[in-house]
């Protein structure tokens, strides 16, 4: 039988995505883990409108694989790994692409979810799925809402035919 373990991995600066991926992996019946950079964001850091700031610097440069603080120790044990962000410059952070690299997702199911103030996934799908051998099962990158409700999550995993 076909392991069908879940995990929610997630990256979030604002508390809103984590808010997102405790309520996903609730529903889902999923583990969590948070993705945390091995050197934390400051405000400063996320200052968009600063051309100099750490998360301009990074999302302006496609090759930023910002380090991650701490690995999955068990990956290998599920099937289906949910990955969660915020939405930068129309994509997902570098460090996304960093916890993408850094896993053999052969054989699994990556979907990945999204909040946004106000701007849609671009090219997120495009990029991230790049990143993933080509037997992954890639469903597309979903955008989710602060406030998205159990019923919305859970009418959403049923739509996913994880079974």
């Amino acid at each position: 039988m076909q392991n069908t373990k879940k995990l929610v991995a997630y990256f979030s600066c604002s508390g809103v995505t984590a808010r997102v991926a405790h309520a996903l992996a609730q529903v889902a019946g999923a583990d969590l883990f948070e993705i945390k950079p091995s050197v934390p964001y400051t405000a400063a850091d996320l200052n968009w409108m600063d051309k100099t700031s750490r998360s301009t610097i990074e999302m302006n440069d496609k090759s930023s694989r910002p380090a991650i603080a701490e690995r999955v120790a068990n990956m290998d044990d599920y099937s289906v790994v949910f990955v969660g962000f915020p939405i930068w410059w129309y994509v997902a952070p570098r460090i996304i692409e960093t916890f993408l690299e850094s896993y053999d997702f052969s054989g699994k199911t990556v979907v990945p979810f999204c909040t946004s103030g106000g701007s849609g996934v671009g090219k997120t799908d495009e990029i991230l799925r790049k990143l993933c051998p080509p037997s992954v099962n890639w469903k597309p990158c979903k955008r989710l809402s602060a406030a998205a409700s159990r019923e919305e999550l859970s009418n959403w995993l049923a739509s996913l035919n994880l079974q």
